[in-house]
């Protein structure tokens, strides 16, 4: 009798876990933004865009894989670490930081991130969605990442779940034909436009451009090489924002899932749990 129970709880385990969804998480190797006149400054991604979203996915039940262009452990913007982006509350900081911590993602010898090299050996075809959250630190270098360039225009081509937020959504650039050199040209002069961009007449949003203006004082003075509104627009993205600064919005066109801004986190997580469901209602 108790084999038999044993065997039945294996059964249900090995179950659940083939019905899981596998999300693959890309963060960058950056930890700073180069910006104009040869200045630097010191960043990463930014905690509630990725820990919320990456919370919501692990209570669901679904299985995560995190990775960087070259498989540096990420870092974390310590400006990020702030209540006000928790809705004030303290202890759900206290939460995400914890889980964090857990997963050992910023830590040089344990952490668990892996290349984007090593994401196509293992196969694009093992992963059911792909998720890009935020920071500054995609801008530096994401966007003319070949890898990540791969990695997009397979998902787009299978139609799978393409989620990005905040400045996360600049890595699509990489999608491009001739990504860097649509950066130097965008660098040189904000109405450079591109061709051949799999997104084009996309909707979608990101960090927008009145925000960035509303947030200089984080750079210090410093200001971007570009923005993630102007590349996305300019390379033939529909961008749509929301009628008001900081507020919630997301944005959703085909498989491509994208919000605005920091507050956005919750709201695109939910509706990437929402997408998978659909996903292991088909592996069932």
């Amino acid at each position: 009798m108790m084999k038999k129970m044993l065997l039945a709880v294996a059964l249900t385990t090995a179950s659940s876990w083939a019905s899981a969804a596998h999300v693959l998480v890309v963060l960058s190797d950056a930890d700073q933004l180069e910006l104009q006149g040869g200045k630097v400054h010191p960043t990463g991604f930014f905690l509630n865009e990725l820990m919320q979203p990456v919370k919501l996915l692990l209570d669901a039940g679904d299985t995560l894989t995190f990775a960087t262009p070259l498989g540096k452990a990420p870092t974390m913007d310590k400006v990020s670490v702030n209540a006000k982006d928790f809705g004030g509350d303290e202890k759900a900081l206290e939460t995400h930081l914890k889980l964090l911590d857990s997963l050992k993602l910023t830590d040089p010898v344990h952490s668990p991130v892996i290349s984007l090299s090593r994401v196509e050996q293992i196969g694009y075809s093992h992963f059911d969605a792909v998720f890009v959250p935020g920071g500054h630190a995609p801008m530096q270098d994401l966007p003319g990442s070949p890898e990540m360039g791969k990695l997009l225009r397979a998902f787009h081509q299978a139609g799978k779940p393409t989620v990005l937020l905040c400045h996360g959504p600049v890595a699509l650039i990489s999608a491009l034909p001739e990504a860097k050199s649509y950066l130097q040209r965008l660098e040189k002069h904000s109405g450079a436009k591109a061709q051949g961009w799999i997104y084009s007449g996309y909707r979608m949003t990101s960090f927008t451009n009145a925000e960035e203006d509303a947030s200089a004082a984080v750079l210090e003075e410093g200001k971007m090489k570009f923005t993630p509104q102007t590349a996305l627009t300019n390379a033939g993205a529909i961008f749509i924002s929301a009628p008001q600064k900081w507020q919630s919005h997301v944005v959703e066109d085909r498989e491509l899932i994208t919000g605005q801004n920091p507050a956005s986190a919750l709201e695109l997580g939910k509706r990437l749990v929402a997408k998978l469901s659909d996903v292991k209602d088909q592996k069932r």
